[in-house]
């Protein structure tokens, strides 16, 4: 008696049931990031300018004296940290096996939009 092959499983590729957990879901983690990175950038660029905003101004009262190299040094340390926290969080997100695409487009996206 001959066995019958089973037939192999068909995926839908444009179903609701394989975008939404494949390609939805990761793209919607990835936008939230990327909007929640954008904003806190934002809220340390404006601290950090307060910052040296009351540096100047202590130093044109006579309190403080700022060393310009020493300023320079500082701001590329912070840029050289927001750099790596920002690269740090795109590959995080595109290790999310084969969905990395859908949600590195997501923070991208999230930057965009924050």
């Amino acid at each position: 008696m001959p066995q019958t092959v089973p037939e192999p499983a068909t995926i839908d590729f444009f179903s609701t049931a394989f975008l939404l957990p494949n390609i939805g879901a990761p793209f919607l983690v990835g936008l939230a990031v990327g909007y929640f990175a954008k904003k806190m950038l934002k809220v340390a660029l404006f601290l950090g300018g307060a910052a040296v905003v009351l540096l100047f101004v202590g130093e044109y009262y006579g309190v403080t004296h700022i060393d310009d190299q020493s300023l320079h040094q500082t701001a590329q340390n912070a840029a050289d940290l927001a750099s790596q926290s920002g690269n740090f969080l795109y590959n995080r997100l595109s290790q999310l096996t084969w969905k990395g695409g859908s949600a590195v487009a997501g923070f991208l996206a999230g930057l965009k939009l924050g």
